[in-house]
């Protein structure tokens, strides 16, 4: 009889992976290092005894163990999993168990046991993940020269499509490995403009291009889409309500949401930007396509990107020497831009050090005044500016997030994205809320062991009002949104209502509410001050800056540019 061919579905190192399908396994497993050593030495030393290796990325780990268990009838749920086969690859598996079992079975049958230290076994199971992510991407970039990248675009008669596609193509964003095939997605009276700018695409010449194509048949919407980018949506019809406006974006989130749940592909990476309700569109998204909710994200380098430049203008240097600028909250609302990890880098002043030396953006910039006041005027006047300027910033936010996505955020360097809230940072969950990530392994993760970024109550109240609010009017769980109100614009509202109004007195009602005007200016200069102010922190640790994406009063609100949300809703209903 000979020696058992043992399977162990943990990560195989370099070359020693023999089966040529694609078989899985967990690829951090600490004991599969110790397992790994083992089975190699005894594979060296026993001219019949074979070992086969299976790979599986943690993220699955768990769900491909239980699918293994129930089609043998094991019993089993740690890493690694070993087994043996009767027959050559294939025959009716016995399960001898994880990496005890294992053990002594190599001590009992070939009187073999290991040595590993725990220091040696831990950084073998890093190497071993680092291998298997490796492998993972290089696969997909071989199968991205037979099948090229599917990249769907909604909304793409928008200005910001126009300036996306070039970045898209030039190979920098998914790599030199990848060919794309772009779908411009959008309604039927578009449809002129998206052929234009196909044909102008065909112009490029990019190797990088495999395809382009238009589509305004909602049917065939994100068929086998690997990306979907969501752009601004526009609607033909007038909404006099803020109320009206934020329901006015639910048919087409549902819409977009029922058809990537149904037609793109199961790892799907979707990607919202634009300038109007971008966390409630990405909410209402995650909503209607929950079995990819992970992979839904909101943009938020854009609002990054602006205050970056601000800060390049007074320190004099230039954007980019600038990093780990952090934007929490509304990304096209109430949000804060915080410095308290800002770094410059490339700095010319008395100190000069290596190019990965920096300094605190804070300790440089001494005007306090300037950080409180101008910055953030200046930041309102930036998020004002033409659809040109806004197009082009909108496509590099969202081309810079898909790079990172895919080929990883720079080491060490943090970025802003709008994620769903799981509770990090003490906000509210199930709201979508700009927050510090990393980019690594094709995925993103919060950055909840960053220090000193700690959030006073009052400042996220005043972020996370709106979100919660937006949300509850969307799906109608509310009727009427009320702002959010500090402790100055109460007073102030207390104080106009404090005095009556009559013939006899309306001068010194006049004289009052001037009065009371001064008053209310200097508690909101008051309260922001403490808004801004953090412990003993320097008074710029954390900027607010309130972007206004919601109409105030009755006037109609009409960002019409070819697509009615009314004909959304006929077309869900058709499907």
């Amino acid at each position: 009889m000979s020696p058992p061919c043992l399977v162990l579905p943990c990560f195989s190192r370099g070359a020693q992976q023999r089966e040529p399908r694609h078989r899985k396994g967990r690829a951090d497993c600490p004991y599969y290092a110790k397992a790994e050593l083992l089975a190699d030495y005894l594979q060296k030393n026993l001219p019949d005894f074979r070992i086969h290796k299976i790979t599986q990325h943690p993220h699955v780990w768990e769900e491909w163990l239980e699918h293994l268990c129930e089609k043998n009838k094991w019993s089993h749920t740690t890493s690694p999993i070993i087994w043996r086969e009767l027959l050559d690859r294939g025959g009716k598996g016995m399960l001898l168990g994880g990496y005890n079992e294992f053990l002594e079975h190599a001590q009992l049958y070939y009187s073999v046991t290991s040595s590993m230290t725990t220091e040696l076994m831990k950084t073998i199971a890093q190497e071993n993940l680092e291998t298997h992510v490796e492998k993972e991407l290089e696969g997909e970039s071989l199968k991205g020269l037979l099948s090229p990248l599917q990249v769907w675009i909604t909304s793409a008669s928008a200005p910001a499509c126009y300036n996306l596609i070039p970045i898209l193509t030039s190979g920098e964003v998914f790599g030199t490995q990848t060919e794309l095939s772009i779908v411009l997605f959008d309604s039927k009276d578009a449809e002129e403009k998206l052929h234009i700018l196909a044909s102008e695409t065909h112009d490029l010449v990019s190797p990088f291009l495999r395809s382009i194509s238009v589509c305004t048949r909602v049917q065939e919407a994100f068929r086998q889409a690997h990306v979907v980018i969501v752009l601004d949506d526009s609607t033909d019809k007038e909404v006099y309500t803020l109320e009206e406006c934020i329901r006015s974006r639910v048919p087409l989130c549902r819409l977009y949401g029922y058809l990537i749940e149904k037609n793109a592909h199961d790892s799907v990476r979707v990607i919202v930007g634009g300038k109007t309700f971008v966390n409630l569109k990405t909410v209402l998204l995650m909503r209607y396509a929950p079995s990819i909710a992970h992979n839904i994200v909101a943009v938020a380098l854009g609002v990054e990107g602006q205050a970056r430049a601000a800060l390049a203008r007074k320190l004099r240097t230039t954007p980019a020497s600038i990093k780990d600028v952090i934007i929490w909250g509304n990304i096209s609302g109430n949000n804060y831009v915080d410095l308290r990890k800002a770094k410059v880098y490339r700095y010319e002043s008395a100190i000069w050090g290596p190019p990965y030396f920096s300094r605190p953006v804070l300790s440089l910039i001494f005007d306090s005044e300037w950080v409180n006041g101008e910055f953030v005027t200046t930041l309102r006047k930036l998020t004002a500016t033409g659809q040109q300027l806004r197009g082009m910033l909108t496509a590099h936010s969202i081309a810079t997030t898909l790079k990172y996505w895919y080929h990883g955020s720079p080491p060490g360097e943090i970025v802003s994205l709008g994620v769903l809230s799981e509770g990090q940072f003490g906000v509210p969950e199930g709201i979508v809320f700009s927050m510090p990530v990393k980019f690594e392994n094709g995925t993103w993760k919060v950055l909840t062991d960053l220090k000193d970024v700690e959030i006073s109550e009052k400042v996220m109240t005043r972020m996370t009002s709106d979100l919660i609010q937006e949300k509850l009017v969307a799906l109608g769980d509310l009727i009427n949104f009320q702002p959010y109100q500090s402790e100055a614009d109460v007073a102030l509202k207390n104080q106009k209502t404090a005095l009556p109004t009559t013939d006899d007195n309306q001068e010194n009602q006049r004289t009052s509410d001037e009065h009371q005007d001064s008053v209310s200016s200097d508690l909101i200069q008051d309260e922001e001050k403490d808004v801004v102010m953090s412990n003993d922190v320097d008074s710029s640790d954390l900027i607010p800056q309130t972007i206004s994406e919601k109409p105030r009063s009755q006037e109609p609100t009409n960002d019409s540019e070819g697509k009615s949300v009314e004909q959304q809703q006929i077309t869900l209903d058709q499907l």
